[in-house]
């Protein structure tokens, strides 16, 4: 008896032998017993697993962004994110067009923050040409990307607000949202993508009536940041759903090369303007908001202290903006050179062309050629980091002497930080990857640039 007892557990250890992951799935080594009992005795969750796929048209995935998600019940179990459904070659088109022509291309990148792709662009080719733009131009370029860092951070805001049922805060997010394309729309004829900055300094000055516009929303907006305060800060749904969700600390964020809000929520407080000072933001006072909770409170918490920061920076640069042009003198460089805007908005003033034509035959010529054929740049390459409202936009440029770039590519934080998903969103529930892909606010037109 004892013998046939020994005998049939040797042979129930041996059904259960060693198994393998592999990446087809698990991988058993069976001898004897019933292979249906065995396999589904081993894990009786695993035919449960369900793939979905969230996106590309989705409301919650800022943009067309997949994300396979395998789940075990509401836990995400792995998560993959798909990128590239909004393709539009701006890099590859780029390389065809003239050195100035490339502003118009690169501004429709990340289509919230475009002024912080032109300067970007445009500090890469004024440091490949050896050019010094005017101080009035830095000046108005400063102004330009800190108002736009707060419409971003109010999108950005807006968009988690709806996400996570605080339909309140998407609604107040574009109305404020609205007085700062207003602004775009004064200075520049056109309220996104506008191509203001370009190489050499600015498509045309900041208009009066402008600056008198961004005076008001000087004194309008502290009110607002208010509101949101006490509409989201203490509200005690926001806080479950934010505080201790989609956790990615210093370490993970260095591992993964995120920047930004969402690596300074995580206690490092790396911001360019401060560690690799660009525009002379060397020369403004303001801090650099950080927290230690490294989740999606923390980072709400920093975009909008980064708001009443940029709030500083521009109320410092209105009391230095003087007097002066808003692009180099020289003429072989400097185009639009003395345009006003015309009726598309772009800067061509048929009045100015028709002045030029009566001038002389050799302005009208050279005009032409400036306009269709570009200047040359001196060849080399550079790389231009600046701090977007996602986290580092860099610029690498090659020229190789002509007139338009041989090569051109963005370090696009969109991109570098949605590799943080899975990290932030494996092992949670599937509510919980609303929030933390919101909590990264990745624009889809940066990435798939």
């Amino acid at each position: 008896m004892s013998a046939e007892t020994t005998h049939e557990t040797t042979t129930h250890e041996d059904a259960y032998a060693q198994s393998r992951d592999t990446t087809e799935g698990k991988v058993f080594t069976v001898t004897g017993g019933d292979w249906d009992t065995v396999v589904g005795g081993h894990d009786p969750i695993s035919d449960e697993r369900l793939v979905v796929n969230m996106g590309p048209q989705h409301p919650s995935t800022h943009g067309v962004l997949r994300l396979v998600v395998e789940m075990e019940g509401e836990t995400v179990r792995e998560l993959r994110p798909v990128v590239g459904y909004l393709h539009t070659g701006i890099e590859k088109n780029t390389e065809f067009r003239t050195w100035t022509q490339g502003t118009t291309f690169v501004t429709r990148a990340d289509y919230l923050a475009p002024i912080f792709n032109e300067t970007a662009y445009c500090l890469a080719v004024e440091k490949l040409l050896g050019v010094e733009v005017p101080e009035r131009a830095t000046v108005i370029r400063v102004i330009m990307m800190e108002l736009n860092r707060i419409a971003s951070h109010l999108v950005g805001l807006a968009t988690t607000g709806m996400e996570l049922g605080a339909l309140s805060m998407m609604i107040y997010g574009f109305r404020d949202r609205e007085y700062i394309l207003d602004i775009f729309e004064l200075a520049s004829g056109l309220r996104m993508n506008m191509a203001y900055v370009r190489p050499g300094g600015l498509a045309q000055d900041l208009p009066d009536e402008a600056i008198t516009k961004i005076r008001e929303f000087l004194a309008y907006m502290p009110g607002c940041l208010k509101d949101y305060d006490r509409l989201l800060t203490g509200n005690a749904i926001w806080q479950d759903r934010t505080q201790g969700v989609a956790y990615l600390d210093v370490s993970g964020c260095l591992a993964l090369g995120v920047t930004g809000p969402v690596l300074r929520a995580a206690g490092l407080p790396w911001d360019l303007r401060k560690t690799m000072p660009y525009c002379g933001y060397e020369t403004y006072d303001f801090e650099v908001p950080t927290h230690t909770g490294a989740d999606a409170w923390g980072r709400y918490l920093c975009r909008l202290e980064e708001m009443r920061q940029s709030l500083r920076i521009v109320e410092q640069a209105l009391d230095r903006l003087e007097p002066g042009p808003t692009m180099v003198e020289d003429k072989k460089i400097a185009w639009p050179a003395q345009l006003s805007v015309g009726g598309d908005g772009m800067g061509n003033s048929l009045s100015h062309v028709r002045r030029i034509m009566g001038q002389s035959m050799e302005s009208l010529i050279h005009h032409f050629k400036l306009v269709t054929e570009g200047f040359r740049v001196p060849a080399g390459q550079v790389y231009v980091p600046i701090e977007a409202p996602r986290g580092e936009l860099g610029v690498h440029l090659v020229s190789d002497g002509g007139t338009r770039p041989y090569r051109m590519h963005m370090r696009e934080p969109s991109f570098i930080n949605l590799q943080a998903v899975p990290a932030v969103a494996e092992g949670g529930l599937l509510a919980d990857v609303i929030v933390g892909g919101a909590s990264l606010d990745p624009v889809m037109g940066g990435c798939d640039r």
